[in-house]
């Protein structure tokens, strides 16, 4: 039985998919749909990031159909509406390298906090996770969100042979970087 937190997450989250999806303008320019969802449970629930995220795929794995707007609303958005990279694509030479600098060190900064805070396996997973999302990306054309928003779905869907094959390639990982320490 669903407890009244998670009941409420759901009228939210469908609220949400169903405004996004009407065409409204609650999904910022170059914003990301499925964040756009995700912040508004932060929001309303009161919940952090990861308790948000938790609620959402699991809200998403028990409702097929919910689950399937919500596809569709992050695919519509970045995939159908969005035509991005254009704006970079006109900056200076000089303001591109910024913008770039700018990412290299934020990302090193996060990466250096996740190592610090969850450990190797998780800064691992999540590389791993980034870099099978940027494959996707690229093999179909469509921008890193949308690429990402579609791994997560199938890993939900797959929970747990996506989860044993992960866990399997960093464990050998982590065997293998021991070895070449000795």
């Amino acid at each position: 039985m669903r407890s009244n937190r998670e009941k409420e997450a759901e009228s939210i989250i469908s609220q949400e998919v169903n405004n996004v999806s009407m065409g409204s303008n609650e999904v910022k320019q170059n914003g990301c749909a499925a964040c756009h969802v995700l912040f508004t449970l932060v929001d309303k629930i009161q919940v952090n990031e990861t308790e948000a995220a938790d609620l959402l795929a699991e809200i998403l794995l028990s409702n097929p159909h919910l689950n399937n707007q919500f596809i569709e609303m992050v695919e519509n958005i970045h995939m159908k509406q969005r035509l991005m990279g254009g704006g970079f694509s006109i900056k200076t030479r000089e303001a591109k390298d910024r913008f770039i600098d700018s990412k290299l060190k934020t990302v090193l900064a996060e990466f250096s906090a996740d190592l610090v805070n969850y450990g190797l396996e998780i800064l691992l997973q999540k590389l791993l996770i980034s870099s099978i999302s940027l494959e996707i990306a690229q093999t179909i054309g469509v921008d890193y969100h949308a690429a990402n928003e579609e791994l997560h779905y199938y890993m939900r869907k797959k929970d747990q042979e996506t989860h044993a094959q992960i866990t399997d390639f960093i464990n050998r990982f982590c065997q293998k970087a021991n070895k070449s320490r000795i």
